[in-house]
């Protein structure tokens, strides 16, 4: 059977265990590394994705998930994200139908079982890569690098950078995507396992490595690339095949018919497999989510907006860097790298391009090896590791299509693969040469430590967003978003005061920036300082004019100001940008109510409540009214209709006992009256 040769075992001084041992210490440490997440909050995306996200409650049919985003919006949708993850939101859902609500505990704690499960199984995909693929007389697979693979799935177990994929609920999708990207890789190896003579292979099991790409796909989008790989290790490992001399003999067409001896053992055919079911996969994907991209903002993805070629691939370089970096030194982690963040490079003379020539440099030096190495062996090992750690990071390289962001720590779950196997080759080779193997253990032991130690540091940050966005804030200075989010944690805390203080931080930032305008407009019209509640409402509304939430708050600011005229305007003009906004119906309903506007104020807030029939104050306000204008029966009418939709809502009792008192129904009022202090 296909086999590289010696493998990096002779070389390392490492811990020898048994397969399932091995598994156990896997397992164990992964899950000290991020046990201390299992009752954290939901933070940052989770609000979106699981707290807003329609698709988990039961009366939403199965069937929407499949035509729906990650974020619960119809991929039809001009503004839909275009993440199209239906099986990692329907785990979602079943996790909350089994808790019977949102309750945070369930989600993490599969996602931590989802991580050590993937610890678990590096050790088999590394022992493929590191070892080689051969099987015993009784079909088994042998594991010819044990120590190495332990080494391997030890650094990827432990390494803090899949802290957001852990620890943050949003980042199941990289996990079920890897889970499933594995079990392809491994499904693929399986399709040799009968073959003794390096003549057949089994057809149906390169089926089953493509279906379970499929499902890594309907994970996350990442997931399509295993099929690549698959086509990579084939021809590397299955076939042997030296791509140098196969590029050098492609160059001669007088030995085109020797070059044709290169594909055998049907190469050619199962790498038709692979392509043939990838592009069938895509080519419905397209189909479901329509053929539009994503529409992203500048804030977002700042160097795919730059009108310069130059910019833009001198700062996708860049990127590539930072996310090497955080590979090499997970220590600055941060939830978010957009909005400032990482200022563009424009000159040649910025010292961060010593960044990017430090990546190539690497990168070249690596590649040279990889294909002009006497070595077999190293050839193979290092064409597979920078395969593993570029392949899956293609689809968020910008390369293809523009991206959501400048850096996800998310993305970097798959291509850490790579990064564990050429770590754990550097580490052969340099104990090959040093005279103390011990000691150079020892200090790979303490990198071991030393990143669980941040793993578990890194996971209470995600415990809570108050410690999640103030981690950030000696990260990312310049990021708008990060004060932002400092900003709206605190006012949500009630501490007006300093949330004030990161709102103007988030501005002077960026002075685009709508949402901390709108927030911090709030917070004033709160405090009474309407004139520049005014002043940046006006001014966020100018840079975005369909933002429908500014729009109705500066509608309350100038209906404080009492003109009344301009406040009306404002809120049509929400209303017109969405045509769902039950609180801007309330609000206009306040306005027409303080005109004495009585039919227009009843009929705006029954708006809101037929768009939000739980709308509280709107019913009250409606049963009030009704009664300071003697319309009793209305009102009795108003407040029943309101109490069977909000049975234990006091304000509504007790508006409602008002109005029955005043009608002599002093038996159902005193009812009410003993229900409310009940």
């Amino acid at each position: 059977m296909a086999q590289t040769e010696p493998n990096l075992d002779h070389d390392i001084s490492w811990f020898l265990l048994p397969s399932y041992w091995a598994k156990m210490v896997v397992a164990l440490i992964s899950f000290l590394c991020f046990a201390n997440s299992y009752d954290g909050d939901f933070v940052f995306d989770d609000s979106e994705a699981i707290i807003n996200n329609k698709d988990l409650r039961a009366e939403t049919p199965l069937g929407d998930l499949w035509y729906h985003d990650f974020w619960g919006s119809k991929l039809s949708s001009n503004t839909s994200h275009k993440s199209y993850r239906p099986l990692t939101v329907l785990t979602f859902r079943i996790n909350y139908l089994l808790a019977g609500g949102f309750y945070p505990v369930g989600f993490h704690v599969i996602n931590i079982i989802l991580h050590c499960t993937i610890s678990v199984l590096m050790i088999d995909v590394f022992s493929i890569l590191l070892g080689g693929l051969q099987f015993s007389n009784k079909g088994r697979r042998l594991n010819l690098a044990p120590k190495s693979s332990l080494l391997a799935a030890l650094l990827f177990a432990v390494h803090p950078v899949h802290t957001e994929c852990v620890a943050g609920i949003v980042g199941r999708a990289d996990l079920l995507c890897a889970l499933f990207f594995l079990l392809s890789f491994l499904g693929y190896c399986k399709a040799f396992r009968e073959n003794k003579e390096g003549h057949t292979f089994s057809i149906l099991w390169v089926l089953v490595s493509v279906i379970l790409g499929a499902i890594a796909m309907l994970c996350k989008e990442q997931g399509i690339t295993i099929l690549g790989l698959n086509a990579v290790f084939d021809a590397l490992v299955i076939n042997k095949i030296n791509l140098l001399e196969l590029i050098q003999k492609l160059l001669h067409k007088d030995k085109l018919l020797e070059n044709a001896g290169q594909l055998r053992k049907g190469l050619l055919f199962r790498i038709t497999l692979l392509m043939s079911g990838g592009a069938s996969i895509l080519y419905i994907r397209w189909r479901i989510m329509g053929t539009g991209p994503p529409a992203f903002t500048e804030v977002d993805n700042p160097a795919s907006f730059a009108d310069s070629l130059f910019v833009r691939a001198i700062n996708y370089n860049y990127y590539y860097s930072l996310n090497a970096w955080l590979l090499l030194c997970p220590w600055w982690l941060c939830f978010d790298w957009s909005m400032g963040c990482i200022p563009l490079i424009k000159s040649v003379s910025d010292w961060r391009i010593i960044a990017l020539a430090a990546l190539w440099f690497c990168l070249i030096g690596l590649i040279c090896q990889a294909l002009c190495s006497e070595d077999s062996h190293k050839r193979r090992i290092l064409t597979l590791g920078l395969g593993f750690l570029i392949i899956p990071f293609l689809p968020a390289s910008n390369l293809f299509f523009r991206v959501g962001f400048v850096i996800a720590e998310r993305v970097i779950y798959l291509p850490s693969i790579g990064y564990c196997i050429l770590f754990t080759y550097g580490f052969s080779l340099l104990s090959k040469q040093a005279k103390k193997k011990k000691i150079l253990a020892v200090a790979v032991l303490g990198i071991l430590l030393i990143n669980v130690m941040r793993c578990t540091f890194r996971s209470s940050q995600w415990r809570s967003e108050e410690q999640l966005f103030r981690s950030a804030l000696s990260v990312c200075p310049l990021n708008a978003k990060v004060h932002y989010n400092v900003g709206k944690n605190l006012a949500d805390k009630g501490n007006q005061s300093a949330a004030i203080k990161y709102y103007r931080e988030a501005v002077r930032l960026n002075p685009k920036y709508v949402h901390a305008m709108n927030n911090l407009g709030n917070i004033l019209k709160e405090r009474n300082e309407l004139h520049e509640a005014e002043e940046l409402l006006s001014l966020a509304v100018q840079i975005q004019p369909d933002f429908a939430a500014a729009w109705m708050n500066l509608g309350i600011v100038q209906n404080s100001l009492r003109r009344f005229e301009e406040a009306e305007q404002s809120y049509w003009t929400a209303i017109k940008h969405r045509k769902k906004y039950p609180d801007c119906y309330y609000n206009l309903g306040r306005l027409y109510a303080d005109l004495n506007r009585h039919i227009d104020a009843l009929n705006a807030w029954r708006n809101a409540t037929v768009l939000k029939p739980e709308h509280s104050l709107a019913w009250n306000n409606m049963i009030i009214l009704l009664d300071n204008t003697g319309n009793l029966a209305q009102a009795e009418a108003v407040g029943r209709e309101a109490l069977e939709l909000i049975p234990n809502d006091h304000s509504l009792m007790f508006s409602l006992a008002n109005v029955l008192g005043k009608s002599q129904k002093y038996k159902l009022c005193f009812i009410i009256a003993g229900e409310i202090l009940t």
